[in-house]
């Protein structure tokens, strides 16, 4: 009776233990780098506010740690669970998108924010996460060898055009050039042949003078702007001139935390979003700046070892589109704020104050962590399951 007993307490307790174990197999090395990263958004967004946790700080540390606890959470999902939830999450992110062409918060000339439970929400920031796992779910089930044939990419060719159309709709180019990005590179890295990326590129110059030819006029003063920032500096250029400014002036070591002139008499605008990189690049100088990159290159490449790692395709598809999602992110913004591309709305993750990218980009590291907790399993390549 008491050995009965004892099993009977073991089953109870192996789901316990099974947890444990797989938050020990957690990369806690790489959760140190996006802890880190977010650190040194906290001490810039302290900063943005003046020295004060109020406005900026305070609430981003705690959508951080909702955030860390989010991606712990998902880490623990098997391949098999991600997989059901693929559908239902990718369908409930065009819903949404769908609802802020309908109902949206208008902000900076776009519908981008709606209203959940009291607080806003950007839709289209979760529609990249839910557009990767829905890609990798897609072309998991699809063998290498039968990706020669067309007629297999129009489904998912038609599940990345769709959320790029209402993200377009809204208008947020930024976000749907990152979305179709992910997508191309999904579209790469399963077998797509390169006989059908060129057939692609061919059409592309005649489809980006359409693009142009239906931009809103904000977006083509954007694209002036960046070709000649110094014909309006009062107006379209004020942004990007007094974001290189700051830069230039930070030097090699910065001007000091809390001293920069640029950011803290508030001639830099958006320093707590857009700009946030070139308040640290003020204060900190060329060296926090380098400082900050390498942080983020860090967790770029950490990311594709751990899709290099994966035994499975799902898992390697899967990491490699959160991770080119983070890459994009980073391209972008950094991109802007030193002029080499159009300003555009795109944060810089884990360092801009925000909640829905925030929230959005801790989720996809927590479907990084799962395929890294779950790299060994053979899920999806013969028709198996995870045990």
């Amino acid at each position: 009776m008491p050995m009965r007993r004892f099993r009977k307490r073991l089953l109870r307790a192996e789901p316990n233990f099974r947890t444990l174990s797989k938050l020990w197999q957690v990369s806690w090395l790489y959760i140190l780098l996006i802890c880190t990263l977010a650190g040194v958004g906290y001490i810039a967004l302290y900063s943005a506010g003046g020295g004060s946790a109020r406005p900026f700080a305070g609430p981003q540390a705690a959508r951080f740690g909702f955030g860390l606890v989010l991606t712990l959470t998902v880490a623990m999902l098997p391949p098999k669970i991600l997989v059901r939830l693929a559908v239902p999450l990718y369908l409930s992110s065009l819903a949404l998108l769908a609802v802020v062409l309908q109902m949206g918060h208008v902000g900076k000339g776009a519908e981008r924010w709606v209203m959940i439970g009291g607080t806003q929400v950007q839709p289209s920031e979760y529609a990249k996460v839910a557009l990767v796992l829905m890609l990798a779910t897609w072309f998991s089930r699809i063998p290498y060898s039968k990706m020669g044939n067309p007629l297999r990419l129009i489904i998912p060719a038609l599940m990345v055009l769709i959320p790029v159309g209402l993200v377009l709709k809204e208008p947020n180019l930024g976000t749907a050039v990152i979305i179709g990005g992910i997508g191309a590179s999904l579209f790469f890295a399963a077998g797509m042949r390169l006989w059908q990326i060129a057939l692609l590129l061919l059409p592309m110059p005649f489809l980006l003078k359409i693009a142009y030819s239906h931009l809103h006029d904000y977006q083509r003063a954007r694209i002036t702007t960046f070709l000649h920032p110094e014909n309006d500096p009062l107006g379209a250029g004020y942004n990007i001139i007094q974001s290189k400014i700051a830069l230039g002036s930070g030097g090699m070591w910065g001007q000091g935390y809390l001293h920069g002139t640029q950011g803290q008499l508030n001639f830099l605008p958006e320093k707590q979003t857009d700009f946030i990189f070139t308040t640290i690049a003020e204060e900190w100088g060329y060296a926090g700046g380098m400082l900050v990159i390498g942080l983020l290159l860090l967790l770029i490449l950490g990311g594709m070892v751990m899709a290099i790692r994966s035994r499975n395709r799902f898992g390697r598809l899967l990491a490699l589109g959160i991770s080119v999602n983070f890459f994009l992110y980073c391209l972008v913004n950094l991109s802007m704020v030193m002029g080499a591309i159009p300003v555009g709305g795109v944060p810089l993750p884990l360092v801009s104050y925000g909640g829905s990218a925030l929230i959005n980009v801790m989720l996809g590291f927590g479907l990084l962590m799962s395929v890294w907790v779950h790299r060994n399993s053979r899920f999806g390549e013969e028709g198996e399951e995870e045990a």
